[in-house]
């Protein structure tokens, strides 16, 4: 018997969603313990330069960049469902593989092939939620994402920074296959979804579609679409300036705090703490401001905080840094979830896999170079000269979407009826 996902008028009614829901929180949870040991295996453990640095977010992209495209397609095509199960898997045994290998010539490798595999994971996600909620119940799951992307921000830190203080950065990385395993169990006990549909004929029509069309359709609706093309836009080039530093935060903290291994943790989990607190309060105030107002206070928050980092000392006490994490989070917590946001609102359902597909394969592309060039100005001018900089060119742009919000992104003909401004 089919467990209808229509059935209440909650979402945490909605239980097909709240299983899935559960196993992306716990896979997510997971990946923040296995992100935070890597780091400092590399960093603080094998004193990996800045340049060497830069090669992980590389390996992690080009799967994305060569696959990202296709993954979204491939999202819309395939079953949903048993795609995120089979990346759960192999994402798993990937893991378990990442913890024997001895340098950087054998993690990157790995850590490709495992980029690879979330590739496809990401948008079957997107679409599958897109698919099992209604619409006036989207919003509300884009928001409960962004709270578990978050929200694991501030737990998988903090566990995580106790557990380097006890153990090695193997274990960490040991439970994030364990968490990847729990989360592929707990896709087994999703049975017989029923999704919503919001024209049945189209799923008919799209199926004989060649996969080289349905690719071509979705770039061809980004450019037809200004407001689309506009978040795009605006996305990457923000992008192209934090991934420069993104990166670089342990040749910043192996600099200013070279014997607290556990400081990065706390700037992470500060991180985490404000972007939760900033995804609950747009949840509550979501008709108060536009695309443009919401999108530009988010990178000028995120540009402060660089920047505010960049001017940090040797021997800093906790507090700054954990200060500087929380703005860092209500400016990511803020541009993420309306990005998201507004890529799911103004996409069909039968298009959103390809869409965020698109946006990863693009995001991919800025960090192949970004991170590259950014290693190479740390290691010639050191960290805090480069955060300063870029924190004040993340800041400008930011600037740029406050003051021209509603040139970018204006408001449509439906919300002016309706006399809704865009969330």
């Amino acid at each position: 018997m089919k467990t209808s996902v229509q059935a209440g008028t909650s979402l945490l009614s909605n239980k097909i969603y709240m299983r899935v829901y559960t196993a992306f929180a716990t896979a997510t949870f997971g990946d923040w313990f296995d992100a935070l040991a890597i780091q400092v295996l590399v960093g603080y453990r094998w004193q990996a330069s800045p340049l060497m640095l830069a090669l992980i977010p590389v390996s992690l992209a080009l799967p994305g960049i060569l696959l990202g495209s296709v993954a979204g397609v491939a999202a819309d095509r395939l079953n949903k469902l048993k795609l995120m199960r089979i990346c759960d898997l192999l994402t798993a045994i990937l893991t378990v593989l990442v913890l024997f290998a001895p340098n950087m010539l054998w993690l990157l490798p790995l850590l490709a092939l495992r980029a690879a595999i979330s590739t496809l994971n990401v948008p079957a996600q997107q679409s599958l939620t897109r698919s099992i909620v209604r619409e006036d119940q989207l919003l509300q799951a884009t928001s409960l994402n962004g709270i578990v992307n978050q929200g694991s921000k501030v737990a998988g830190p903090l566990l995580g920074g106790l557990a380097l203080s006890v153990l090695s950065p193997q274990w960490c990385i040991l439970l994030n296959a364990g968490f990847r395993t729990c989360s592929y169990l707990l896709l087994l006990t999703v049975k017989n979804i029923q999704t919503v549909e919001v024209n049945p004929a189209s799923t008919v029509k799209e199926e004989p579609i060649p996969l080289r069309t349905m690719w071509k359709e979705g770039w061809s609706f980004i450019w037809r679409s200004r407001l689309l093309l506009n978040t795009m836009l605006f996305g990457v080039v923000g992008a192209l300036a934090i991934q420069m530093i993104d990166f670089q935060f342990t040749s910043l903290f192996r600099l200013i705090a070279p014997d607290k291994e556990s400081l990065l943790g706390w700037l992470v989990a500060a991180s985490g703490a404000g972007a939760l607190l900033s995804i609950m309060a747009m949840n509550k105030i979501n008709r108060g401001a536009g695309y443009g107002w919401k999108l530009g206070t988010g990178y000028a928050l995120i540009g402060a905080a660089f920047g505010g980092l960049g001017l940090l000392q040797p021997g800093v006490s906790v507090m700054p840094v954990l200060l500087l994490g929380f703005v860092l989070g209500v400016g990511n917590g803020m541009f993420i979830i309306t990005f998201n946001y507004c890529l799911q609102k103004e996409t069909p359902p039968h298009m959103t896999g390809r869409i965020f597909g698109i946006q990863s394969t693009i995001l991919s592309g800025v960090m192949i170079g970004a991170p590259l060039l950014g290693g190479l100005l740390v290691q010639n001018a050191g960290p805090n000269r480069i955060f300063v900089i870029f924190g004040i060119v993340i800041a400008v742009i930011g600037g740029v979407g406050l003051l021209f919000g509603r040139v970018l992104w204006p408001v449509g003909k439906e919300d002016q009826v309706s006399g809704e401004v865009p969330f």
